[in-house]
Formats: structure tokens, sequence, C-alpha cells
């Protein structure tokens, strides 16, 4: 088979960086998308010093127009696109889980709608303009970025270790994220094409913030994890480092 391509929103920074460079190193061509030119090729750089193959294609999650240039970026490079991971996603303010700057009640709906547009809406809309070139795909992989902070049933539960870190906004745009995630994993069910949600942990990046327990190394491992599934992995779940969490 030829060489992977893929795709990572928001692959200039943090964890959708660190998922970068393992994918390099797992042989992929990896091309990042990056809002900002200057700070996508500067990820480049490191990335191309660091050996392998990669890429920057200037692109803002946001920006409807950016999906149809980026079908038209891999349509006319490849063909085709084996591997798309929807890491590009924005706090309320504050990390989700570090005190809640808004509740249920209070949230002002500005903000639940920004939140909702880049963490939920612009996933789905980018997928669905790209899902033809998955389709081509031999092994097409799609990898949503999710939270543990998305799990009703971890946030219904008193018992349970989240829940008392509630960010209305965020969470829930989340377990939209997961709901998509089981529905078009249903939908492509009988397709090559895998999709998974994936919780890649509390980390030390921008958002995560220095109190994070997990070094930024570790932060990429579950979606490289999914990205990389070979024929008989799962479909249609929610997993961090190798495990099931609840929906």
């Amino acid at each position: 088979m030829a060489q992977k391509i893929a795709f990572i929103t928001g692959g200039n920074r943090g964890l959708g960086f660190q998922t970068a460079l393992d994918l390099k190193g797992a042989g992929v061509k990896v091309v990042i998308g990056s809002r900002d030119p200057k700070h996508g090729e500067q990820a480049l750089e490191k990335l191309r010093a660091d050996g392998g193959d990669a890429d920057v294609l200037q692109f803002d999650i946001t920006k409807p127009a950016d999906y149809q240039k980026a079908y038209d970026y891999f349509n006319s490079n490849y063909g085709r696109l084996d591997i798309l991971v929807n890491n590009a996603g924005i706090a309320a303010g504050k990390f989700p889980g570090t005190g809640p700057e808004h509740t249920a009640a209070d949230v002002p709906l500005d903000v639940l709608h920004k939140v909702f547009e880049t963490n939920f809406f612009a996933p789905v809309a980018l997928t669905k303009a790209l899902l033809p070139l998955l389709k081509k795909s031999p092994a097409g992989r799609i990898v949503n970025l999710s939270s543990i902070l998305g799990s009703l049933t971890l946030q219904a539960d008193p018992q349970s270790p989240i829940y008392n870190a509630k960010s209305f906004a965020y969470d829930a745009s989340k377990t939209a994220l997961n709901a998509y995630t089981v529905h078009l994993a249903y939908e492509l069910r009988n397709t090559k094409i895998k999709v998974n949600s994936a919780h890649p942990g509390w980390v030390k990046t921008d958002m995560g913030g220095e109190q994070a327990p997990m070094e930024i190394s570790e932060g990429g491992k579950t979606s490289v994890a999914l990205a990389t599934l070979a024929e008989d992995g799962p479909t249609g779940g929610y997993f961090h480092l190798g495990q099931a969490l609840p929906w």
C-alpha cells in the first residue's frame, strides 16, 4: 500500500503537533492544518528537522471556504485521504475541569454558539467535505478529539472523578461530537473506514496548563493508535490509551 496521508486540524501546536510527530514517526505523510501561516511554517520546519515527510496547509476550521480548499489540496496531490484527525478545538475560557467559568443555567449563548461552532459543527462539516476522499482510501480512519468531560455517564455519577468538573459549553460540545462518532460509524459500518472518539487525557498544553498530570509526549498516543488501527480494530468507540470510556 502507498504511504498513508493524514490531515490534522490545529496541527501546528499542542496535541495536534504531538500527534503529527508521532504519526510521522510511524511512516505517515502528515499534513498539518494551521490558521496562522507563520506558525504553520515554524511547525513544519520542526517536523522536517525531525526527519520524515510533512507539509502544511493554511486552514481555519471555522471558515467553510477552507473545507473546499482542503478537499482540492488532497484531491489534486494524492487523490485520496487516509487519516483525518479532527483535533482543532477551543475551551470557553478556563480549561474545563479546573473550575467552571459558567454553568448550564448561566452560560452566555454567544459562548455556547462559539464553542459548538468550533468543536462540533465545524468537524462535522469538514468530515462531510472530505468523506469522498476518505472513501477512496484502502483503510480510512477518522479520529474525533473528544474529552472524558463529554461522558454523560461519568458526568451524572456522583462517584465519578469528573462529577464536579463541569463547564457546560465545552462538555456538551464533546458529548455532541461523541454522538457524531456513533452515527457516522454506523453509516460507514460496511466500508473500510473506522470512526472513533479519542480522549487524549489532561495534558500539559496551552489549553491544559502546567497543572495537568500528563506530559505532551503522552497526549498524542490515543489519536495515533486510532488513526492507525488494523482492519480488525474497533469503530464507533470512545477510547483513552486503549481503554474504552463510557458514553
